[in-house]
């Protein structure tokens, strides 16, 4: 059904397309009088274009009585027929239904992503009951019941671990890159993904309690109340149809002329107003395209250009999501730091623990050495792995999991300080001796501190709102130059926080990656995803997308938002001074309505080119100064 949906809708687009180059050629032919017809082509341009827009006028103000300026240019089209300037009627008609094509390429609205938040809900749970193993629907899980989460499946409802130990993939509800070892007693999170050994958990929160499915809901609810902005033309439309008529009516009571009468309502026709806006919306889309910017929603950088603060989740926006090693200690004065490095990575070349790979790729990537051959490698879930490298027995893992480790007061000190700075410890024993820690981390994007500098240039406060720890959240906080940090954020909380601040009046951007920014990321004014990293859900409900990961796109989408409101404001100027000075010289009886139009729709030409300025249009410092330039 979708797929049909969206071929119609294809369809229609091509099909407007078509209609406006038909009724382009049809008003060139017309103007020059190419064809000797016995009616004037221009009526392909009426039929056309303009049909349709006196039908949805017609429809809206009859059903709704919502007046909009189709309302207007309905009644220029019939009056210009009727007195037969056919020509003026159907370069009308043209001009409104260009921007309104322009408007639908730029405002149209995606499609939310919500198939595929639900898609990650487990259809099934394994409920074990008279000490069978039954396969039963996810939502028919009571609360209590005691369920078997095997490798590799999803957790179908919120629990606590009753038996086994693993490690656990919350990255759909924390954002962490690294997964968390799990053990009994431990609580357990639906949608959330079990990476390694099997355990059993008893129910907790089922059905539409689960946290998974309260994440829908926020996603759906954030989604519904974010105000959409409305065309100046017909948020004014009510006043401009008045005015015109008005001006119409008494022009021909006064005058006699009928022909300036209609000559009033033709110039009065919002065209250059309708085109204001959306052509400036699509030449900045060009613009950041160019830069590596997806825009998914037309009205997102009218709002952009309102934000006072824009909000980062942490791992994967940034940082890089991927834990690095920053740190390899020996304990042992005989073994060097390189050494021990080599040990444990050849101790973790077997394991598929993301903390093994990465102490693994380290290596090779640091020293390029091959590495020793591992023996009786074990892997214990959610603990560690042991191996025997070149005759020594080698454990690395959990401290609690490592017989006989010991440390001096100063080792200890050492670690905790890794700790607070939000580093993840691995500890190394080798034949049953405390041998050394290995110390990994995110790490934070190249580009980071400058972008976060760049912005706050501009006026705007950057925050921090990760579901990772404090001491990980503040540390990376700190090398950016950010200084209001929310750490341990759920999804209910990052959307709190965003609402505090839009409650405060405040508009809010938000920047993430990860299925639990999805609702902030609705919630926002401005939503931008990380379109390379970032998952399909995140995205969906973004209103931007960085394609290449690049957040140093920001600043200058910042300021291109800025600029855009600038050309707008000056179309809107020029557009309604020069359809006053139309209405004047329509008064004086100096234009008729071919003129009329003529004169009032170069208007709309001359907004167009104004518009498309913007596409080459970036912001850069020069001699020391920032200056515009084209």
């Amino acid at each position: 059904m979708k797929r049909l949906e969206a071929l119609l809708e294809w369809g229609g687009l091509k099909r407007d397309i078509v209609f406006l180059v038909l009724s382009g050629i049809s008003l060139i032919f017309s103007f020059f009088r190419i064809l000797l017809l016995p009616f004037d082509i221009a009526w392909v341009a009426i039929v056309l274009c303009g049909i349709p827009i006196i039908l949805e006028a017609v429809i809206a103000l009859v059903t709704e009585f919502d007046i909009k300026a189709d309302v207007l240019v309905s009644i220029a089209l019939i009056a210009s027929v009727i007195i037969g300037e056919d020509f003026a009627a159907g370069e009308v008609a043209f001009i409104m239904q260009l921007g309104a094509l322009l408007e639908d390429l730029t405002v149209k609205k995606a499609r939310a992503g919500m198939e595929n938040l639900v898609k990650l809900t487990p259809r099934t749970a394994r409920v074990l009951r008279n000490g069978a193993e039954q396969i039963v629907p996810a939502d028919q899980v009571a609360v209590g019941d005691i369920l078997r989460v095997l490798p590799g499946e999803s957790i179908p409802v919120d629990g606590v671990i009753v038996q086994g130990q693993t490690s656990i993939d919350q990255s759909v509800m924390t954002g962490e890159s690294i997964p968390v070892d799990k053990s009994a007693g431990d609580e357990v999170k639906s949608g959330t993904v079990n990476q390694f050994g099997a355990f059993e958990m008893r129910a907790v929160q089922v059905g539409e309690n689960s946290s998974l499915q309260r994440m829908i809901r926020l996603v759906q609810s954030a989604d519904a109340s974010k105000a959409k902005i409305v065309g100046l033309a017909d948020r004014w439309a009510t006043w401009i149809v008045v005015i015109a008529l008005v001006a119409a009516a008494l022009t021909w009571a006064i005058s006699g002329e009928v022909i300036r009468a209609v000559t009033i309502l033709v110039v009065f026709c919002p065209c250059a107003l309708v085109l204001a806006t959306p052509t400036a919306i699509m030449a900045a889309i060009g613009n950041v395209t160019k830069h590596g910017i997806l825009v998914r929603e037309g009205d997102a950088l009218e709002r952009l250009s309102q934000v006072r603060r824009i909000t980062f989740d942490k791992t994967g926006t940034l940082t890089y999501g991927k834990p690095e090693v920053v740190q390899v200690t020996s304990y042992i004065p005989q073994v060097t730091d390189q050494r021990l490095y080599s040990w444990v990575a050849a101790a973790e070349s077997l394991s598929e623990h993301p903390l093994g790979k990465a102490i693994t790729a380290g290596y090779r990537k640091k020293y390029g050495e091959k590495l020793p051959i591992p023996t009786d490698f074990q892997m214990n879930p959610g603990r560690g792995v042991s191996a025997v490298i070149e005759g020594k027995k080698i454990l690395a893992g959990n401290l609690d999991w490592l017989e006989g480790y010991s440390m001096s007061k100063e080792q200890q000190e050492e670690i905790t300080a890794y700790r607070d700075k939000g580093c993840t410890i691995v500890h190394i024993v080798a034949d049953g001796k405390t041998a050394g820690f290995a110390a990994l981390s995110d790490q934070m994007r190249e580009n980071a501190q400058t972008t976060i500098a760049k912005i706050k240039e501009q006026g705007i406060v950057p925050v921090l709102l990760t579901g990772d720890h404090k001491q990980a959240a503040e540390r990376i906080a700190s090398q950016a130059g950010i200084t209001e940090v929310q750490a341990e954020c759920l999804p209910e909380d990052k959307l709190s926080a965003i609402d505090s601040f839009q409650q405060a009046k405040q508009f809010v951007c938000m920047v993430g990656d990860g299925i639990n920014d999805a609702p902030a990321l609705k919630k926002a004014h401005v939503g931008i995803a990380m379109g390379g990293i970032g998952s399909d859900i995140a995205v969906d409900a973004a209103d931007m997308a960085l394609v290449r990961d690049d957040i140093s796109a920001i600043p200058h989408l910042l300021s291109l938002s800025k600029r855009m409101m600038t050309t707008i404001k000056i179309n809107l100027s020029f557009s309604m001074a020069l359809n006053f000075l139309s209405i004047i010289l329509s008064i004086l009886g100096i234009l008729n309505p071919v003129v009329g139009a003529l004169v009032h729709n170069s208007g709309s030409v001359l907004v167009i080119v104004h518009s498309a300025f913007l596409l080459g249009w970036k912001k850069k410092e020069k001699h020391g100064e920032k200056s515009e330039i084209v």
